[in-house]
């Protein structure tokens, strides 16, 4: 067994990057929890059909995963586009379920479409893929089924297809003014995720302290601190914005403003450095507090969204 910082994980040898064997181990563990037909696909396809959507959101099926190599099925890709883009007008891109398990990204982006889609459309053209990675999102999983992690795969020539039909999506659209990217940090990032990344690497160190609050992840290049701060102060009435740790840190990085921290995204393959817009972002909620409820961790979710967007338009 590998075992890192005292813990152990069931596959694999310590200190022994994982061969395919294991790799197979890994997946056969896997089982789905819920169904990302009936909560996403049924729910987009009735949105569709409402009378706030009709005239103004399309439905885009932009591929389909195919993992039957691995014994697994087929999953359509959908997005939500403005029905009748204006070419004067920016375009305004959210991705949510990157990481299939982080629940609120794909109901957030849900509850925008439903609740806010149609309003900004008369501002700007909008692009919304509400679960890039479905088979994460019924396995309650961080990596695609060949055990890579999606959020570190937004490159060229990506080795996860998930990554890569994204990429080819946003090659037939003008660049964004604004991507902001949906995520959670949950406790599971603790206690799995990261000793399965560790055991999956021959990696010994997977240390990490989990931020109780929201906060946000800026591109480092790019930081914009003021489009940064109009999301935390949106979102600070509907959950606590995470405070730094006794080193300024947040998730082992600096706290640069309150509530943010920022990443080189592009080089690190994450699905925030791929769009090349003006205004990024990836909120970060955290569902495993006492002092927050699945309803709050999707609010926050879509005031981020709005924030973000209406801060964009008022200065891009």
């Amino acid at each position: 067994m590998s075992q890192t910082n005292n813990y152990f994980y069931p596959i694999g040898t310590r200190g022994t990057a994982w061969s395919a064997a294991e790799k197979t181990q890994w997946l056969a563990q896997q089982r789905t929890q819920r169904s990302y037909q009936a909560q996403v696909l049924d729910t987009l396809h009735a949105l569709m059909q409402t009378p706030a959507l009709a005239d103004c959101a399309q439905l885009l099926n932009y591929g389909h995963l195919d993992y039957q190599r691995l014994g697994l099925g087929c999953y359509e890709l959908y997005a939500v586009q403005s029905a009748n883009p204006v070419p004067d007008l920016p375009w305004l891109l959210v991705t949510g379920g990157v990481h299939g398990y982080e629940t609120s990204g794909v109901q957030g982006a849900l509850r925008f479409i439903e609740a806010q889609f149609a309003h900004y459309t008369q501002h700007a053209n909008l692009l919304i893929l509400p679960c890039v990675c479905p088979w994460g999102y019924e396995t309650i999983n961080r990596w695609s089924p060949d055990a890579l992690d999606p959020n570190r795969a937004f490159t060229g020539n990506s080795p996860v297809q998930e990554a890569a039909l994204v990429m080819a999506l946003l090659r037939n659209y003008p660049t964004p003014l604004v991507h902001i990217d949906l995520h959670e940090t949950t406790d599971s990032d603790k206690s799995e995720f990261r000793p399965a990344k560790a055991a999956r690497d021959g990696s010994l160190d997977f240390h990490c302290t989990i931020p109780d609050g929201f906060y946000l992840v800026g591109d480092s290049h790019k930081p914009q601190p003021d489009f940064q701060s109009a999301i935390i102060h949106a979102v600070s009435p509907i959950t606590h914005i995470a405070l730094p740790d006794a080193q300024g840190h947040l998730f082992g990085d600096p706290m640069l403003q309150h509530g943010v921290i920022t990443y080189p995204k592009k080089g690190l393959g994450l699905c925030g450095g791929m769009s090349g817009a003006t205004y990024v972002t990836t909120t970060e909620v955290y569902p495993d507090s006492p002092r927050s409820t699945p309803e709050q961790c999707n609010r926050a979710q879509v005031a981020a969204l709005c924030a973000g967007f209406d801060y964009a338009l008022a200065h891009g």
